[in-house]
């Protein structure tokens, strides 16, 4: 027999080709990855809310301080009216299933509900000032977070990551050195007198706004905007019409009109106005967590407006919490989160005149949905659709 000379091929590690070995990312890649243009945009359309919530404050506290203009409910029912002239004529002269009629007739209770829960919120959060100090109110409004988180995980089946919850650990400790400010100043304002009143005020209305503002992500991410404001317009004049008559009519007589104190509560109306239309618009493209968590710097923005208007004393701590609330923003808002189900699953908010039925599972699989802390959309492990 002859003996066949097998060839023997060598590879070296020339013959591997260079794409196939992953470079590391630099320190300068990561920072833009986090600090992309989506993350800036959001940062800065929360911080846009927390101007006008600042806006709101500091008109309330010269209508109370310098006119003595107790009228809470006067306030919130001026801007209900703005937004049932706006929104609500908006959706009676639409056609179809949007248009007003078509709205109440499947869904008027819920709508209903809800307008009752935002006006509350408002009046208790107001009231609690009369009866607990201003630092108490800034710790216990709080509140709304775990609130928001809470109903988010189980409504709108939200999960959340551990950076997640690190930057609401880091905003909430930004609150703590803010009120550590407030001590060291000695800026606290509030009567006091029935502390735990006033405390218990404040976690109701906070518990409220979360409900409301979870409801609302709901709505504005599966129904929309107009529809929300135009039945919060609504149902939010009618029965803040009726607390007003009720509770407040004669404060109303009591103020001395003139054009100052008109110019103020056009400021708190415009303000107000401009904070619950462009809410939804922030809250669809973040989240009503994210949204909350931007707000916490409102009260910052006041006091360094105080600083000026109201001679406060100024701390450095102050510039501290500031930029630590902004930190637990970045974190929480670079993480995303991710849905559990399709939540067109559980969409019985349209209440449709159709029962919803289960359906069999069938068809081929497709990537599941996740929506992002910045309102991006990914692609996850793939589930079985529903046909």
């Amino acid at each position: 027999m002859i003996p066949v000379q097998q060839d023997h091929v060598v590879t070296t590690i020339e013959n591997i080709p260079a794409e196939t070995v992953p470079a590391s990312p630099t320190l300068l890649q990561r920072i833009k990855k986090v600090f992309n243009r989506q993350l800036l945009l959001s940062l800065a359309l929360g911080q846009v809310l927390s101007f006008l919530l600042c806006g709101i404050g500091l008109t309330s506290k010269y209508l109370a301080d310098d006119f003595h203009a107790n009228t809470p409910v006067f306030q919130s029912f001026l801007n209900y009216i703005l937004l049932f002239l706006v929104y609500t004529t908006t959706l009676a002269v639409r056609q179809g299933e949007e248009n007003l009629l078509a709205i109440l007739k499947r869904r008027w209770w819920k709508y209903m509900i809800l307008g009752l829960i935002d006006i509350e919120a408002n009046f208790l959060l107001i009231k609690a000032y009369q009866y607990t100090t201003l630092t108490s109110i800034q710790l216990l409004d709080c509140f709304v977070l775990p609130v928001v988180l809470l109903l988010s995980w189980f409504f709108l089946l939200v999960r959340y990551k551990a950076a997640h919850y690190v930057g609401v650990g880091v905003c909430l400790l930004g609150v703590g050195c803010m009120i550590g400010a407030d001590v060291l100043v000695g800026r606290q304002q509030g009567m006091g007198d029935h502390k735990l009143l006033g405390d218990l005020l404040v976690l109701a209305g906070a518990t409220l706004y979360g409900i409301s503002n979870v409801c609302e992500e709901f709505i504005v991410k599966n129904l929309s905007r107009v529809e929300f404001l135009g039945m919060i317009g609504l149902f939010g004049s009618f029965f803040s019409g009726i607390q007003l008559a009720i509770m407040e009519h004669k404060e109303l007589l009591k103020v001395r009109w003139d054009w100052q104190i008109g110019l103020l509560y056009v400021g708190f109306s415009a303000c107000m106005f401009g904070l619950y239309s462009f809410m939804p618009v922030v809250i669809k493209r973040t989240s009503a967590a994210a949204v909350n968590l931007s707000l916490l710097t409102a009260d910052l923005y006041s006091l360094f407006c105080g600083l000026f208007l109201f001679h406060y004393k100024f701390s450095a701590l102050y510039l501290v919490s500031f930029f630590i609330i902004v930190l637990g923003l970045v974190l929480y808002s670079s993480s995303s989160t991710y849905v559990a189900q399709d939540p067109r699953v559980y969409k019985q908010f349209r209440n449709t005149a159709a029962p919803v039925t289960e359906t069999p599972i069938a068809g081929p699989l497709e990537p599941s949905v996740t929506y992002t802390s910045l309102g991006q959309e990914t692609e996850e492990e793939p589930r079985v659709r529903v046909a």
